[in-house]
């Protein structure tokens, strides 16, 4: 699952984004409310879907604050659920917050513990956000662990762990059954914007998530579309 992180202060936003990617998350961290705004911006020109499913927003922020950039979020139609990051922590101030469009609200200094209990909670409020698992055929994806559990005809399932960006992938195709994905759909939803991983990084993912499937008799679930992309074939 892919956040937009739009924080100034340098301390906060580093361990903000280092504890997000221990969890699984990919993070896009922008150091102002313009550089957040140009940030979605950018996929509303391009013939893919928004990656993110999360955004989390300073209130008083550079160039534009998060009110603002909360505002121009749902005028332009966007569900995209946000958390307000902020030091004020008058009623007034959480009213005028949630009335800008923000989903919840977390009040600094906080714990990142409790960050990451925030961010769940909108996940299960959001119908479009994940589940704590995802299961297609005999696949399951448990969010909670981070591990990949298949189900074979007789015994206990086979726990497969995985690392971040192998979960990242399965869980996107597994989102995806049937549907052809392309590799600048999967840059989209799993490198940050700005990166710039090497041509091949999207195909050696792929073999190494093939192989670990493989290795369980799931050899053919994941099927090259020459000169298109990927797909994940559900029916094996």
């Amino acid at each position: 699952m892919k956040v937009l992180l739009v924080e100034d202060e340098p301390d906060l936003g580093a361990a903000i984004k280092r504890t997000l990617e221990r969890e699984a998350y990919v993070v896009d961290w922008a150091k102002d409310g313009k550089e957040g705004y140009d940030y979605i911006e950018s996929y509303s020109l391009q013939p893919v879907e928004t990656p993110y499913t999360l955004a989390i927003f300073d209130w008083l922020l550079p160039a534009l604050s998060g009110i603002e950039l909360c505002k121009r979020l749902r005028a332009s139609g966007s569900a995209l659920p946000v958390l307000m990051l902020t030091a004020k922590d008058s009623m007034e101030d959480k009213v005028a917050g949630l009335d800008a469009g923000a989903d919840d609200y977390l009040v600094k200094p906080f714990g990142m513990a409790e960050l990451l209990a925030r961010l769940r909670a909108l996940q299960r409020r959001s119908p479009q956000l994940q589940p704590q698992q995802i299961q297609v055929g005999n696949l399951t994806l448990d969010y909670g662990t981070r591990t990949l559990y298949c189900h074979q005809k007789t015994g206990e399932p086979v726990a497969i762990s995985m690392t971040n960006k192998e979960f990242q992938l399965l869980e996107y195709l597994m989102r995806h059954p049937q549907q052809i994905i392309t590799r600048d759909r999967i840059l989209d939803r799993l490198w940050e914007l700005g990166s710039e991983p090497g041509s091949n990084v999207v195909a050696a993912q792929m073999r190494l998530l093939r192989r670990k499937l493989a290795e369980q008799g799931y050899d053919r679930l994941i099927e090259t579309v020459y000169g298109l992309g990927y797909r994940f074939k559900a029916e094996d």
